[in-house]
């Protein structure tokens, strides 16, 4: 499953926006700056988290954004949803009865990727933007580590 950009720069910027809010508004065009993402783009996704409900503007003077709800309370799945990114490894429209292939079958593997995309749903529900801002899910789940390879040897029985 790739993530398309609009999920990734929402995230990259609600992080942001938790990071530096500070309980004051930031403005979009200082988080445009740090993360390296255009001035428009980012007008339309936080239009979108706007509507979902997770950030708020404030106008005038010192005006910009700020996070409608705690960082610890907004987890990362509702970021990715509110820009309407699906979180799903199939081909197939989720919960349609109907498979992608041309026959409107499924294909073999289709409950594997079903069910890789639910693991993924629930992944990024367990993770608000305070773990992502206090980096309490970097490498958490061992999979950077170098571990040994560990070669098992035929035991022989003992006679």
């Amino acid at each position: 499953m790739k993530l398309s950009t609009k999920g990734r720069y929402a995230v990259m910027a609600m992080v942001d926006l938790a990071d530096s809010s500070k309980d004051r508004p930031v403005a979009l065009a200082d988080i445009a700056d740090r993360q390296e993402i255009s001035l428009s783009y980012l007008e339309q996704l936080f239009g979108k988290l706007r509507k979902g409900g997770l950030v708020r503007s404030v106008r005038g003077p010192g005006g910009g954004y700020m996070l409608a709800r705690l960082a610890a309370d907004t987890r990362i799945a509702d970021v990715i949803m509110a820009v309407d990114e699906p979180i799903r490894a199939t081909r197939c429209k989720s919960g349609s009865p109907k498979g992608c292939k041309s026959n409107k079958g499924r294909c073999l593997t289709h409950e594997l990727w079903e069910e890789l995309g639910n693991q993924i749903y629930l992944y990024l529900s367990s993770v608000s933007l305070a773990d992502v801002v206090d980096r309490r899910v970097m490498a958490a789940s061992g999979m950077f580590e170098k571990r040994p390879t560990r070669i098992l040897e035929p035991q022989v029985a003992a006679q």
